[in-house]
């Protein structure tokens, strides 16, 4: 393996496509906040951010770190580089064509849309497609929890020496000084099937009055077919907000507003949204499968997602026992602390020279 002594002499390219825009998901969040602490931990490798074409218009604004190039990963074309990252899971078709020796790491966050009906067929066809491909050619694999990384090895066949779990960071989201907590319980995320909406309306319709239940997020997948029906004919409608995406101010606010935090999505890689409510001081429900027991530890009322009566049982708890709320408030800004962008850039500095060194 070629070896590589100067960090000045390295040119390494990450797919920069999701992480630009202003509605980001949770896989924007992640490539605009490794990109940035990449940049910052070793500013004096040169870096490349690409874009997927559909994304040119974009591309052509926005303030970039002195030591970052902006161009366009084409998927027939390999980059001018020492090491390409595929940040959505997707490398593009040229490596199998290329002569050029880049090597190259995929980060995977999950593989639901293989395994549930979370998506239309043909999402579908084409997700595992670029998961399957991606996944062969990787010269190592960045897996965002321990659990993504069995999925990994299962489904896509793997052998564990390729993979290397390196979990997400918490933003610091501050909130205007000022803002009580309110009886409101505060669910973020897209509404979706995946992450449970119908099951959590549900159980709030369960819950005593005085309480109101906010769900910051776009509509997704099943939106139309079940949840707005249910959100229409709901008997607590009228305690119910849905404020669709909202920026960091805002989410910060509700965050500082909220004084319980529901998470119980049926499937997770990773779960941002937990760790972040955490870390703004809001005790927190999750689920008890998929990442979620991983990433939250002891510092959440953990519940079956697939029980309405467990989610309202759960709730009830926490809007009953406020000393349980303090001990959770406390355990979750520990355990959020655990979980930095640096530390993340720095690990996924480590997988990288791992590869250009040796």
């Amino acid at each position: 393996m070629r070896r590589c002594a100067r960090i000045d002499e390295l040119k390494i390219a990450l797919d920069a496509t999701y992480g630009i825009g202003k509605h980001l998901s949770g896989v924007g969040v992640y490539s605009r906040e490794l990109m940035h602490g990449l940049a910052a931990l070793e500013p004096g490798v040169e870096w490349k951010w690409l874009y997927r074409p559909q994304r040119w218009r974009e591309v052509l604004f926005g303030d970039t770190p002195r030591c970052v190039r902006r161009g366009f990963l084409w998927e027939n074309r390999m980059p001018a580089a020492d090491l390409l990252h595929g940040l959505g899971q997707r490398l593009p078709a040229a490596l199998e064509r290329s002569s050029r020796r880049t090597r190259t790491v995929a980060t995977f966050h999950d593989l639901f849309v293989m395994t549930r009906e979370y998506s239309t067929p043909d999402f579908r066809n084409r997700f595992t497609a670029q998961a399957q491909e991606a996944a062969r050619r990787a010269d190592a694999i960045i897996a965002v929890s321990q659990f993504t990384a069995g999925q990994v090895q299962s489904l896509l066949h793997v052998e564990p020496s390729r993979i290397h779990v390196v979990p997400h960071g918490v933003r610091p989201l501050t909130a205007p000084t000022g803002i009580m907590r309110e009886q409101v319980i505060l669910c973020v995320g897209a509404l979706q099937t995946r992450k449970n909406t119908l099951a959590l309306i549900r159980a709030f319709e369960a819950l005593p009055r005085g309480w109101r239940l906010i769900l910051a997020g776009s509509a997704g997948y099943g939106y139309e077919e079940s949840i707005r029906p249910a959100l229409v004919a709901s008997p607590r409608g009228v305690d119910i907000e849905v404020t669709g995406w909202v920026d960091d101010a805002a989410l910060a606010k509700l965050y500082a507003r909220a004084s319980v935090f529901a998470f119980p999505s049926l499937d997770e890689g990773f779960g941002i949204p937990a760790l972040e409510a955490m870390h703004a001081g809001v005790p927190v429900l999750a689920s008890n499968s998929s990442s979620l027991p991983e990433v939250c530890a002891n510092a959440a009322v953990l519940v079956d997602p697939l029980s309405v009566e467990a989610i309202a049982a759960g709730l009830q708890l926490l809007i009953d026992d406020s000393a349980l709320r303090a001990r959770l408030v406390q355990r979750g800004r520990e355990r959020a602390a655990e979980f930095t962008w640096e530390r993340c850039a720095r690990r996924t500095w480590d997988v990288y020279q791992s590869l250009l060194s040796g």
